[in-house]
């Protein structure tokens, strides 16, 4: 028999209880994943009141300002008009967890660099905190939902510090899923507003099932309902890993190529585009650059590896570390071409770098190829003059002192507003993020003001060859050779 009251069931047989309905959902963790993720929910669920939680009330403070913590593109629109309403930023955590049916655990879950595992593990020790906050402060059922990136059988830990907490109160019945996010950073409104699918895993139990059924019910507010796939808890969590090791891989499959191409003649985007028709491949993410960033691919692909090291699956482990390689590689050979072409010197040059940020349309800098690029140019006492139109000087210097030092950043790094200003003086453009605006420069007058013979290095391959060198620049781009080394059809031997 059942008595519904408040959205939840109650069946007196088994004395089990669980949400049926999900009216408040509380995120634990205010960056790049809870925030985009709940004001879309928010958006698309007015019946449904979210709540956005963290410890850090610096940014709850920027959540409820006018000046957001990150930049999306949509994402203040988005979160003006529902903030206040049926959106709510706080670090009051414990009310919200007392008040909500279902619960997001959306923290950060950074390779660990201690221990066990150091280097490539994923530490979990931000997870498990908020699984013993929810054990702590819940009063009633609840959804607790994966929406970190977590290794294989992370839910099975979370549920048994709940079900701890469960053997001591009556009223407690927690059920743990696994939605794991698939946004793309700069598209992530996009990709929120209209997923590719939004994959839900649970257990395989009555409960299980109806915790699912829960979720999906809030998704299908505006997915179709062939877009949710359900599937058991280990399949999605898994699914997380290998859907961004798979990307991973394709990005340096494609920058292992254009190191081929560099030294045959070969053009890389011809490459790409040819290869990109074969239906059974595909064109996408086979652009060839600098090398990967963000907080998630090789993160991910470091974590496959451990998982498959733990399974003395070696053979395995050693492949997909390749991908890690090739990555790492292609930073240190654009790095190197850099220095090779300045006439095996960048000390006390001026070098303009244009892009700081990971990719276009966003301010994380986490994992960027930017750092690694600017930390082998500064090793060669490089004077790097750095502009990016979304990260903060704050931010580039403290990425780059973690990499390098202090004085080495104070002395040889400056930071400008302006690509103008920036590139003036400069023996050399370094193109490190795609963003649009640096293909709307006037290059001509750029040229003029910078150091003659001027270099421009395209790590992001916006530039056509014959366009740039029409204007007085050496160009090199990423998979393609100079063109004074193409003529007979090769390049020159290394």
């Amino acid at each position: 028999m059942c008595n519904y009251r408040a959205g939840r069931c109650l069946i007196t047989r088994t004395e089990t209880v669980y949400v049926s309905v999900v009216r408040r959902i509380t995120c634990v963790g205010a960056g790049y994943v809870g925030g985009p993720t709940c004001a879309m929910i928010a958006n698309k669920c007015p019946h449904i009141t979210v709540t956005v939680v963290d410890m850090n009330t610096e940014k709850i403070a920027e959540w409820n300002s006018d000046n957001l913590p990150i930049y999306e593109p949509g994402l203040e629109e988005i979160v003006m008009r529902c903030r206040g309403t049926n959106l709510f930023f706080s670090s009051d955590i414990p009310k919200s967890i007392r008040e909500a049916d279902l619960i997001f655990i959306s923290v950060n879950t950074p390779t660990k660099m201690y221990g066990k595992g150091k280097g490539m593990a994923p530490d979990l020790k931000y997870v498990e905190s908020v699984a013993r906050s929810i054990a702590e402060h819940a009063e009633g059922p609840k959804i607790v939902v994966e929406k970190s990136t977590v290794p294989v059988k992370a839910a099975e830990s979370i549920l048994s510090i709940l079900r701890d907490a469960q053997r001591t109160n009556n009223n407690l019945k927690f059920q743990v899923l696994s939605n794991p996010e698939f946004l793309a950073e700069g598209t992530a409104m996009k990709d929120l507003a209209n997923p590719d699918r939004v994959l839900i895993g649970g257990e395989d139990s009555n409960e299980g099932k109806n915790a699912v059924a829960a979720l999906v019910e809030v998704y299908s507010s505006w997915v179709a309902r062939e877009k949710i796939i359900t599937t058991n808890t280990w399949s999605s969590e898994l699914s997380k890993l290998v859907a961004n090791a798979f990307l991973a891989q394709r990005i340096s499959s494609i920058n292992s190529v254009s190191a081929i191409c560099e030294a045959t003649g070969a053009d890389v985007s011809e490459v790409a585009h040819a290869v990109g028709f074969d239906t059974r491949i595909g064109n996408k993410f086979l652009n060839a650059s600098v090398g990967f960033g963000g907080s998630c691919f090789q993160k991910d692909v470091l974590s496959l590896v451990y998982l498959c090291e733990s399974l003395h699956l070696n053979k395995a482990a050693e492949y997909w570390h390749g991908v890690i390689e090739i990555n790492n590689w292609q930073r240190r050979r654009f790095a190197d071409k850099i220095i090779a072409e300045l006439f095996n010197t960048v000390a006390g040059k001026k070098i303009a770098v244009f892009g700081f940020a990971f990719k276009k349309n966003t301010g994380d800098t986490r994992e960027s190829s930017a750092i690694h690029v600017c930390k082998h140019l500064l090793e060669e006492e490089g004077q790097l003059a750095i502009y990016d139109p979304k990260v903060t000087e704050k931010q580039i210097r403290c990425e780059l002192t973690i990499e390098t030092n202090e004085q080495s950043v104070a002395k040889l790094v400056t930071v400008y507003n302006d690509a103008y200003e920036t590139a003036k003086d400069a023996h050399a453009i370094v193109i490190l993020t795609e963003w649009d605006e640096f293909k709307s420069y006037d290059y001509s007058r750029i040229y003029e003001s910078m150091v003659h013979p001027a270099a421009l290095f395209d790590g992001r391959l916006l530039f056509k060859r014959k366009e740039m060198e029409a204007l007085g620049f050496r160009f090199f781009g990423i998979g393609s050779a100079p063109s004074h080394l193409t003529k007979v059809g090769f390049a020159a031997p290394h």
